[in-house]
């Protein structure tokens, strides 16, 4: 089987960085999303897409040390931070592999499968979950954890400057890239995957002050979106000037004593029929 990599915000140092930030402004969501989803103590867990570690070890904080993670990404490099990560925490039922989840050999069965950010830049999401249902046990859990940007992150009240950062950010829907509108096609595409009907939960990180660090996660984020950004968009960096932008989110937020919402994240989790 052919293997891409599909994801847009390119596989740099910086971007793990932003990866691991991210993290902290979107954890509690995913761990809240995970508790309702039925992830606990001593479950054997697949985390697909795992990235830097942040979600696999979430889990193996809900499944305790007589649980099982096993984290797959497709990006050797990132997963020696995470393996590196993983043992600063002391985790040693926590173990990756790199390569393609549709072709990696895994042993047993697992309780769950779970992923955070990876249905949207999968080509066929529903031919994905369909083969990871067949690495469940009968009952086990599917669960992921997804962007939706049909109601686009922005600032409330609006202002110059964060319509702007929409316009800058979020390309226009059907451009090449990530599905933008995963979340809100999760149940759709868990039925296509032949399970049953999901239970879905929907939250998005949103903050304000001078101390939130979702103005710096924003500025990153763009950071690492403006390659692609620039080819399908024509998106201009110096009218970004991303090195200031965090500042300048900053002051707009805290002068006009605004919030910030970011992006939707839509969890949905079902059970593999008998």
């Amino acid at each position: 089987m052919e293997t891409t990599d599909e994801y847009a915000l390119g596989r740099s140092d910086a971007e793990t960085r932003r990866l691991i930030f991210q993290h902290q402004i979107n954890g509690p969501l995913t761990r809240r999303f995970f508790q309702a989803a039925g992830i606990g103590a001593g479950m054997s867990v697949l985390d697909v897409g795992s990235g830097a570690g942040d979600v696999s070890l979430l889990v193996a904080d809900l499944v305790g040390p007589q649980g099982q993670v096993v984290g797959v990404d497709m990006n050797a490099k990132i997963l020696e931070t995470a393996r590196a990560r993983v043992s600063a925490a002391g985790w040693r039922n926590v173990t990756f592999k790199s390569g393609d989840v549709r072709e990696l050999d895994l042993d047993g069965t697992f309780d769950a499968v779970v992923g955070r950010w990876v249905l949207m830049y999968v080509p066929e999401p529903a031919k994905l979950v369909r083969h990871l249902v067949t690495r469940l046990r009968t009952g086990g859990i599917v669960a992921f954890h997804e962007n939706d940007f049909t109601y686009p992150p922005t600032t409330m009240p609006p202002s110059e400057l964060s319509d702007q950062f929409r316009r800058w950010a979020i390309p226009p829907f059907g451009s090449p890239g990530p599905e933008m509108q995963m979340g809100s096609k999760l149940f759709r595409t868990y039925l296509e995957a032949g399970l049953p009907p999901p239970q879905l939960i929907v939250e998005a990180p949103t903050g304000g002050g001078e101390a939130w660090g979702g103005y710096e996660l924003l500025a990153e984020t763009l950071r690492s979106l403006m390659p692609m950004l620039q080819k399908t968009t024509g998106l201009d960096p110096a009218e970004v000037d991303i090195d200031t932008l965090a500042e300048r989110l900053r002051r707009d937020v805290v002068s006009r004593k605004a919030i910030h919402m970011c992006p939707l994240m839509f969890g949905a989790w079902s059970r593999k029929p008998a």
